[in-house]
């Protein structure tokens, strides 16, 4: 079981000198079970994504768990290149909202903001809709589904594969205790990928915003006894400098902390816990 973070700020990409050592992209981890591909959201960091998949010769079959539908988590769809290859096969899960996930897309890709609309795109597309509390199977892989809390809604997954697991909870806020629906979700997990936006003195300023901090990060993967956290969706203005001082918070309370950083992989296949590579 590997892990691939390809995007890993917040809000809005994030390009630039004092950011490229972390990276600029938007939420995108790819999960690697056995056979089994699946990517959690499709921000920015999924173009570079697809320009790496394209480079291989079988063809693409994932499966694509989408948390929500803010810009900052779809947008990289539209320049996903697989999405336009006739033998690709693309599963898009997520929430169900005001609209089904095909029109939520579809309006993204619609003239005047998008020269291409869902619909003409060559891959092989299908959708499913999923609630809380619902377990499925994504071939080799199982995978849970909670609730977290975050403006318009939000989905936290837990993609468990011959006895490894990781838990991936971005843009949810957290409460006066430990979320509950999380700590079950995360209960024993070998990594928790965790919003940790903000920082305890931003976040007073910042309630309702939808977002959490590394120190309920670390409350969250003490209580729920993960073997690793991995702090993400960085703040779009926080320097790389910045990311690394929190990190090292981080360790102070949990010591087997670290930021998320594009290019970063953790191979669960040997080990419990987040090992970087």
């Amino acid at each position: 079981m590997m892990v691939h973070f390809w995007g890993v700020r917040g809000s809005i990409a994030s390009p630039g000198a004092a950011t490229a050592g972390v990276g600029g992209n938007t939420s995108c981890v790819e999960v690697v079970c056995g056979e089994t591909r699946i990517v959690l959201d499709a921000g920015t960091g999924l173009r570079g994504l697809g320009s790496e998949l394209m480079g291989r010769q079988e063809p693409l079959a994932l499966t694509l768990l989408l948390s929500h539908y803010h810009w900052d988590h779809i947008q990289g769809l539209p320049f996903f290149a697989p999405l336009y290859m006739k033998d690709a096969e693309l599963t898009i899960v997520g929430a169900r909202g005001t609209t089904s996930i095909r029109e939520t897309l579809h309006r993204q890709m619609s003239a005047p903001v998008f020269p291409v609309r869902l619909d003409e795109v060559g891959a092989k597309l299908e959708t499913r809709e999923v609630t809380p509390g619902s377990t499925f199977a994504v071939g080799e892989a199982t995978v849970r589904v909670a609730r977290g809390n975050h403006p318009g809604g939000v989905l936290a997954y837990r993609i468990e594969h011959q006895g490894r697991s990781i838990v991936y909870a971005t843009d949810t806020e957290h409460y006066a205790c430990v979320d509950p629906a999380l700590r079950a979700l995360a209960e024993g997990a070998d990594v928790l990928i965790y919003d940790a936006q903000y920082t305890p003195e931003e976040y007073a300023n910042k309630v309702g915003w939808g977002h959490s901090t590394f120190l309920h990060g670390t409350d969250l993967a003490r209580s729920a006894g993960a073997g690793g956290l991995v702090l993400f969706h960085h703040d779009p203005a926080r320097s790389d400098a910045r990311v690394l001082e929190i990190e090292a918070r981080a360790r102070e309370y949990f010591p087997a902390s670290m930021a998320a950083r594009e290019g970063m992989q953790i191979d669960l296949a040997n080990a419990r816990g987040a090992q970087a590579a």
